[in-house]
């Protein structure tokens, strides 16, 4: 047995607890996220606003894609596939390659 098959046999009953509380509590994640979303959109008076929202959706995927991982760990949706968030332009899979942002200085 490799590394990797070594590793993976000792990560999957953790993959499959971390499954298992995002299908329990996945409201709760969610609301979570949107009440610190809020929190820190107020911080910056609006600023990041799209940045904000879009971290808060991505990180909603993935407790998504965790959730419904269930017993099933590494046969589960990889990134970037389902359903993007309606209306958001490039954020949907198939969209093709996004612009970077511009730096900040």
């Amino acid at each position: 047995m490799g590394l990797l098959d070594d590793m993976k046999a000792k990560l999957g009953p953790a993959r499959e607890k971390v499954s298992d509380l995002a299908q329990r509590h996945g409201g709760q994640i969610g609301q979570g996220l949107d009440r610190a979303a809020k929190v820190v959109d107020e911080k910056t008076k609006g600023k990041y606003r799209d940045k904000i929202h879009a971290g808060t959706d991505k990180a909603k995927e993935a407790v998504d894609r965790l959730a419904h991982q269930g017993g099933d760990a590494g046969t589960g949706p990889g990134p970037g596939t389902g359903p993007g968030p309606e209306g958001r332009g490039g954020d949907e899979p198939g969209a093709g390659p996004r612009t970077p942002p511009p730096p900040t200085s």
